[in-house]
């Protein structure tokens, strides 16, 4: 079985507080650990260390981050919690650097990594409906992937030599939201790509 590191990003605000991030972490760590995964998690809205996030980021075989996007992106203060946890991991603990040497200039930006053979997943709530994604008529993303829009996300865990899982979102969930839904969605997603992860 694996370790899995849950992260709760959402930011609460009065039109957003929270209750679907919440559901859906409480909804992963019982379905996994009713699995026999053992499982770590952390609400960055409550506060963390920095010592503390670094251990579970090595402790854990998989991370589950879960997030609402807020303007295209995660909520500031997980931007916060990355460039301060992530910023402290930059001498061996999530990487050695960008893996550039004076000693070797063929190695790459970004090989640096020391989190290898670990695996994330990304799990969205968007507004956006599920059309708004991978159609160049749609006004807004003009084609664009959910993947394409989290792009510097994606490569943050690859800077740490991790690889990725399926992302899992929820679509429509302020205007037309299908809770039941995206929880059976949801369940299938962490059986089908976490499950498998870890067989």
């Amino acid at each position: 079985m694996s370790n899995i590191l849950i992260i709760n990003a959402h930011e609460p605000y009065p039109s957003s507080p929270g209750r679907l991030n919440a559901t859906l972490v409480e909804r992963a760590r019982t379905l996994l650990a009713g699995k026999g995964h053992v499982i770590r998690t952390t609400t960055v809205h409550d506060g963390y260390t920095l010592a503390d996030e670094l251990d579970k980021h090595q402790w854990a075989d998989v991370i589950l981050l879960q997030t609402p996007v807020y303007w295209m992106s995660v909520p500031w203060t997980f931007k916060r919690y990355m460039d301060e946890v992530y910023s402290a991991g930059m001498e061996g603990e999530l990487c050695e650097g960008d893996g550039r040497t004076r000693r070797d200039p063929s190695r790459q930006y970004g090989t640096g990594g020391t989190l290898t053979g670990k695996r994330y997943m990304l799990s969205l709530t968007f507004n956006a409906p599920r059309a708004a994604f991978d159609d160049p008529g749609q006004y807004l993303f003009q084609g664009r992937s959910v993947d394409d829009l989290f792009f510097p996300v994606h490569m943050n865990f690859r800077f740490f030599g991790m690889e990725p899982l399926a992302t899992f979102a929820c679509y429509d969930v302020m205007k037309n939201p299908d809770i039941e839904q995206a929880l059976s969605h949801f369940d299938a997603h962490l059986a089908r790509h976490i499950e498998a992860a870890a067989a």
